[in-house]
């Protein structure tokens, strides 16, 4: 029997990876219930489970879908050789909000603007956008060999997310742990949606800073345009510099609209270290300023509407955008002789959506607020007590940071696309109503007339409920078998977006942590070390690199040299190498096959003293990659593997091996049959050990390998077979 004519070209990924990856699925391997069916897993087989975290149905994937990909699947195929019961559910988010800034972006290039259609037209658009790219979306993570189960995959618009989501907000309200109040929001005058404290980016800015003449005050302020309904004057009840004046006390100013009475208020909020130490508030464009006219029953009017504009209050300037608007109110400052002085240098962070880079503008608008301190209580005790291991150390500091300062979270979004938020709104008093079966004809408060509320989710309110909902909490057997799930894989950039709140709202709804372990990855840059951008020109598109080099290159470019946490220079030249490894392991197989052919290794056994040893080195090998694979060193494993196969296998073994297994053409000494057949067995069980070593890291082109060895120990595909030391 000759070896396959394949082995006599070099290895083409192209040629084979959609085959293999076709032969996989349509094994059924990738459902642990066929694993379990046809033998190749106990049914009383430890679970493991990894619950993808559901890439945004609204564009291709990059550079760091295609690591969290790699690292998942490298899990997945590893438990899965150990015997474990092996779930990997995919899923795809609607994304809320990003998805509906991608799609403005579009409607933009088509002189269209959401504005211009009804709800229902927008959303059903919307819709059709992301299954287009969501099944565009799923190819990719097929191209990129991911052995999930695609007949438990889930949309985060699915009904059964929808009801799981409503159960949650239905029962926060019974908990008393949600309200819906009048509250300063961070708002963006592009989108016209509230965001989260999390969705508000901050630019380092140097800006003009003007001193103005207020009465006998001097206070400082780099937004003139908000002053015109400033009638507090603050100041600290300590500061010795006033101590003249009490709070109540009334002044008279000249001001922007003419003479006015203002109100001194002591509060902490002033800080004599700053200025003058006196400030006056405008309660609905400043969180802080909103926190001290709450403590004092202050009164406040708006000033600037949703859309950047100043309003009536401003007189001359109302209408005008606050940009356009600014100097000039600077300038009517001067000549009423308020304007003391400008500071030309004056540098502070500006909050700015985070995906437009519009400046924020604080509002005041009601909302739904989920109470979340009780909830991080639990989450920071769980991550304290090691319920939940979190990869890295660094990563556990900043979760628990996080949670021990955390904020309630406003889970409203004034946006069409995404879970609509079941709730009746009175029309007179404002009174919001948790209304999940559609039964409220009036307000239970003041029997006036109710609306629907028009809002939706902040979109990590149903994502943050993603593994348990997955898994259909409460009864389905999934839940039971499979949660708390095994591990929780993910960017460490959403340790506040995503992680945290899963462990929140996870041991709120279930009572247990979401995932035993939480791994971080860093962020996927290009060769230099610099951010991708498409500004940039330096975006490097994964499955572009995929089908130039194959699969199982770009993985290991993206696995070797990335330790948790840490970011990754994607490296063509790195990836480049790896192909060239692929062209190894297929030259070492021809070898090995070539020099086995015909051989019946099930009668030969090793005999020599230095096939044992190389067995025992070998076996070494396995041990130390075992281990690390189970401690997460991912990047420590695939490299040892790497090694052994071009450096020990390749370099030494084979070339040691050439004179053992022929005659030298310059002697007439016979070979020593029984070191050839020792050898022979040492070489080929080499060979398939190596192969599922390095099955998880390179799936392709050793499943293309193992489909022609001719004696593997094991029936049916290398994605089941035994892991060596199992």
């Amino acid at each position: 029997m000759s070896i396959p004519e394949k082995f006599l070209k070099p290895y083409d990924p192209q040629a084979v990876e959609s085959d293999l990856y076709k032969l996989w699925q349509e094994s059924g391997y990738f459902n642990p219930d066929k694993c379990i069916e046809n033998g190749v897993c106990k049914t009383d087989a430890e679970p493991f489970s990894i619950i993808m975290p559901p890439p945004n149905a609204n564009g291709s994937l990059h550079a760091g879908h295609a690591l969290f990909v790699t690292l998942q699947d490298i899990m997945t195929r590893f438990a899965r050789m150990q015997g474990k019961r092996t779930l990997w559910l995919p899923g795809a988010d609607h994304a809320g909000f990003e998805t509906q800034v991608v799609y403005e972006k579009k409607l933009a290039k088509e002189g269209r603007s959401r504005f211009q259609m009804t709800r229902e037209e927008l959303y059903k658009e919307i819709w059709d956008f992301t299954q287009e790219n969501k099944s565009f979306m799923e190819g990719q993570i097929r191209q990129l060999g991911a052995s999930c189960d695609w007949s438990r995959e889930l949309f985060t618009l699915d009904d059964r997310v929808i009801k799981t989501v409503y159960g949650t907000f239905e029962q926060l309200a019974k908990d008393d742990l949600l309200y819906r109040g009048l509250r300063s929001i961070n708002w963006c005058p592009k989108h016209q949606t509230g965001l989260s404290n999390l969705e508000v980016d901050y630019q380092e800015r140097k800006d003009p800073f003007y001193y103005i003449k207020y009465g006998p005050f001097t206070i400082g302020t780099a937004r003139p345009e908000t002053k015109f309904g400033d009638k507090y004057i603050v100041m600290h009840p300590d500061d010795k510099r006033y101590g003249e004046y009490k709070h109540g006390d009334s002044v008279e100013v000249d001001w922007l609209n003419g003479k006015i009475t203002a109100t001194i208020i002591k509060d902490e909020a002033g800080d004599p270290e700053i200025g003058s130490g006196v400030m006056t508030i405008t309660p609905w464009h400043s969180a802080i300023d909103w926190e001290i006219a709450q403590r004092h029953n202050l009164d406040y009017e708006q000033i600037i509407d949703e859309r950047g504009k100043l309003l009536d209050i401003a007189g001359e300037f109302a209408g005008m955008p606050i940009t356009e608007a600014r100097p000039k109110i600077v300038e009517k400052l001067d000549k009423m002789g308020l304007l003391i002085k400008t500071d030309e240098s004056y540098e502070h962070s500006v909050p700015v959506c985070y995906k437009c880079s519009r400046e924020i503008e604080p509002q005041l608008k009601e909302q739904w607020f989920v109470k979340t301190q009780p909830l991080a209580d639990k989450a920071k005790e769980a991550i304290e007590s090691d319920k939940i291991k979190i990869i890295t150390d660094e990563q556990k500091k900043v979760a628990l940071h996080w949670l021990e300062n955390i904020e309630d979270w406003n889970i409203s979004r004034q946006i069409t696309w995404g879970i609509p938020i079941p709730a009746k709104i009175c029309t007179e008093c404002k009174h919001g109503e948790v209304d999940i079966d559609d039964k409220i004809t009036e307000c239970p408060k003041c029997g006036g007339k109710v609306e629907q509320d028009p809002d939706t989710f902040d979109t990590w309110f149903s994502s943050g409920q993603w593994p348990f909902t997955t898994l259909g909490y409460p009864n389905n057997d999934d839940f039971k078998t499979y949660y708390p799930t095994s591990i929780m894989e993910t960017g460490r950039d959403l340790v506040f977006f995503w992680v945290s709140r899963m462990i929140m709202l996870g041991l709120y709804r279930t009572g247990e942590v979401p995932f035993k372990t939480v791994f971080f990855h860093g962020m996927v840059n290009d060769a230099k070390g610099k951010k991708m951008s498409k500004s940039k020109g330096n975006v490097i598109n994964p499955l572009d690199i995929s089908e130039q080099y194959g699969t199982d290159a770009l993985r290991m470019g993206l696995i070797v040299g990335n330790a948790p946490g840490s970011d990754l220079n994607l490296d063509i030249q790195k990836i480049n190498a790896y192909k060239k490894f692929s062209n190894k392991l297929w030259n070492i197989t021809r070898f090995i096959l070539t020099e086995t052919n015909g051989v019946d290794l099930s009668k030969t056994a090793i005999t020599t003293d230095t096939d044992k040893q190389i067995i025992d080195n070998l076996n070494a090998i396995v041990e130390q990659v075992t281990k690390e694979l189970n401690n997460y060193q991912y990047h420590l494993a695939a490299d040892r593997i790497y090694h052994y196969a071009w450096h020990e296998l390749a370099d030494k073994i084979l070339e040691e091996s050439k004179s053992i297994l022929h005659s030298s053409t310059s002697s007439e000494q016979e070979v020593d049959k029984t070191a050839k057949l020792s050898r022979q067995y040492t070489l080929y069980t080499i060979l398939t050990t190596t192969l599922k070593l390095l099955h998880p890291f390179m799936p392709f082109i050793t499943e293309e390998i193992w489909r022609s060895l001719p004696e593997k120990n094991e029936e049916g595909m290398l994605m089941v077979a035994k892991w060596p030391n199992s």
